[in-house]
């Protein structure tokens, strides 16, 4: 076990390297732990390895290095790192990320602090991957999770700020899709790349929230995704039972446009997926549909009052249990939990939303923000 500062810090260091690789919605919960690091330590240099994935989304965020690894990659990827790291050495190293294969990486990456999780929290070895952990919070939010790590360095502060960059080109085409003072619902209908994909609501039930978004509430609706085939049965399925105009964007939208679609919402639907984060991030609520995860672990950030919530009646249905008493990250793997949010929650959580005045609709939790 190497020596290394002791906690919290006495100055700020020089350099600090983040290491979070994905998902696209933790990546996002990432940022305003960056700008809080930005405004507390104006002159510590930041350096972030990340995914490429995550990257096309975030790596120009102003003021931060960032270092690309390819998960495909493997051996080859970490030989890459360490080249491209070149010897230098950090201060800190902040290891956010438990799988295996961010701890792995992590040893290309020279720091006199290794900073990690606590053991409530980690698994896939990561204690061999740290000299130091950040204090238990057993029961937290992944963002709260991740300033944790600033808490342990002694940075008290925080800011809740994205300010993701958004090219003038994506943001163009987000204004063609959503003109000005067009009130427009977004709706992510799908938790892509998941086996068996038991995050996602049923055609019917969008089809049957975007008509009445449209006749009752007056809400044009944009769909959005990725390429995968079953994101593209939902988009064609969707626009074609709702019987209403529906612009049908699956697969067509690059995540920088992506962004500013969502930025430019007056709400978004979806399901626990990086999308949902992405809408926190632009400045936009989002009813989030959770029957198998934890709203309050992952919910959009800023939208806790608006999340359906069926995960406690999906634990208790599949496992007998109640969400006090099973693992703070436990799923719920039943290809029907979603079905236990009706269209009628959706639809009244989408007319309070409306009803409540505009800068009201994004709350950060009690205790969030100093």
């Amino acid at each position: 076990m190497a020596h290394h500062a002791s906690l919290p810090l006495s100055r700020p260091p020089e350099r600090l390297c983040l290491l979070r690789l994905s998902a696209i919605g933790d990546c996002c919960h990432m940022v305003p732990v960056v700008r809080t690091l930005q405004t507390a330590w104006p002159e510590t240099r930041l350096t972030w390895i990340i995914g490429r994935t995550e990257a096309s989304l975030l790596g120009d965020l102003d003021g931060v290095e960032f270092i690309i690894f390819d998960k495909k990659a493997g051996r080859a990827g970490r030989r890459a790192l360490r080249e491209q790291l070149g010897g230098r050495r950090f201060d800190a190293l902040l290891l956010m990320q438990v799988a295996l294969r961010a701890g792995l990486l992590s040893r290309a990456v020279a720091a006199d602090l290794r900073l990690g999780f606590d053991a409530g929290r980690s698994k896939d070895a990561h204690g061999l991957f740290i000299n130091a952990r950040v204090a238990a919070n057993p029961r937290a939010h992944v963002l709260d999770g991740f300033f944790d790590f600033l808490q342990a360095l002694g940075i008290r502060e925080r800011h809740l700020r994205w300010d993701i960059p958004v090219p003038d080109a994506a943001l163009a085409r987000a204004r063609e899709l959503i003109p000005d003072g067009r009130p427009t619902l977004v709706i992510s209908p799908c938790s892509s790349q998941r086996l068996n994909n038991f995050r996602n609501w049923s055609v019917e039930s969008y089809a049957d929230v975007v008509r009445y978004a449209w006749e009752q509430l007056g809400l044009a609706t944009v769909l959005t995704g990725g390429p995968t085939a079953e994101e593209q049965h939902y988009g064609e399925a969707i626009t074609r039972l709702a019987g209403v105009p529906v612009q049908n964007c699956i697969g067509r939208t690059s995540l920088k446009e992506l962004l500013a679609i969502l930025g430019r919402a007056t709400v978004v639907i979806s399901p626990d997926s990086g999308p949902a984060h992405m809408a926190t991030a632009a400045g936009t609520p989002v009813v989030g549909l959770y029957a198998t995860s934890n709203p309050d672990r992952t919910g959009p950030y800023l939208s806790r009052r608006w999340v359906v919530n069926r995960y406690p009646d999906a634990l208790r249905a599949a496992y007998g249990r109640t969400v006090d008493v099973v693992g703070w990250g436990r799923r719920v793997r039943k290809a029907d939990a979603m079905e236990l949010i009706t269209v009628g929650e959706v639809t009244s959580r989408l007319r309070e939303l409306l009803d409540t005045p505009e800068e009201q609709r994004l709350q950060a939790p009690q205790g969030a923000v100093s």
